[in-house]
């Protein structure tokens, strides 16, 4: 289990409690197995939303690969244009590779390089569905930028979704950071983008699933 989940684990904890104890003197014996598979089913997923898996990186790569952020699936690779001057330059064209998240993958995220980090910005926004394209720039969200040890640039967003409505990101501006490590989640249903530089070489597709901590995504 993440750390990240513990106040919601006791939360529903306490809930299906409440459940169960309704459960206890409720005489209609439908009802009493209803309620009590409903606790079970819901106390169930919330430890299984919150699973952590260990995830070891792969071997012999350069400092400048890319490890995915993220589980999920590759829902969008294209060339966009850095709307302001926050780390990239307004207007450098970039390559943006977006992975979807259900509410099923493990939420955890993870550094994508080893660097230090040179940006960490919350943004309020919507909660539009994770999926929508229009969520990059509309949805709540964090930007994290990183340069490498070779002054390379990567940029990736923790994006809330719909049913998302919280970000958990324990970086701070400064700190180095090594790929593949643990630094925050999404809670329930999100999105995470990565641009990167777009004579960098990818490695994935749109459809491919990817595992945090473990699939390479690109060489920058």
């Amino acid at each position: 289990m993440t750390k990240y989940g513990k106040d919601v684990i006791l939360k529903v904890l306490a809930i299906t409690l409440i459940i169960d104890g309704a459960a206890y003197f409720i005489e209609i014996i439908w009802l009493k197995i209803f309620l009590l598979a409903l606790s079970i089913s819901l106390f169930g997923f919330t430890l299984y939303f919150f699973r952590d898996p260990e995830r070891d990186i792969p071997i012999n790569i350069s400092e400048d690969a890319v490890i995915s952020p993220a589980d999920g699936k590759v829902v969008l690779i294209t060339d966009i244009e850095y709307p302001n001057n926050d780390f990239y330059q307004i207007g450098k064209k970039l390559k943006q590779i977006s992975i979807f998240l259900s509410p099923l993958n493990v939420h955890v995220n993870r550094i994508p390089v080893s660097g230090t980090i040179k940006l960490k910005k919350y943004i309020r926004g919507d909660y539009i569905v994770a999926f929508d394209h229009k969520s990059s720039e509309r949805n709540e969200r964090t930007e994290i930028g990183i340069l490498n040890g070779n002054n390379k640039k990567i940029l990736f967003k923790q994006i809330a979704g719909f049913v998302a409505r919280r970000i958990v990101c324990e970086l701070k501006d400064g700190q180095n950071v090594t790929a593949g490590d643990r630094f925050g989640m999404i809670k329930f249903g999100s999105r995470t983008d990565i641009l990167i530089d777009p004579a960098s070489t990818i490695f994935v597709s749109i459809g491919n699933k990817v595992t945090g901590g473990e699939t390479l995504i690109a060489e920058l």
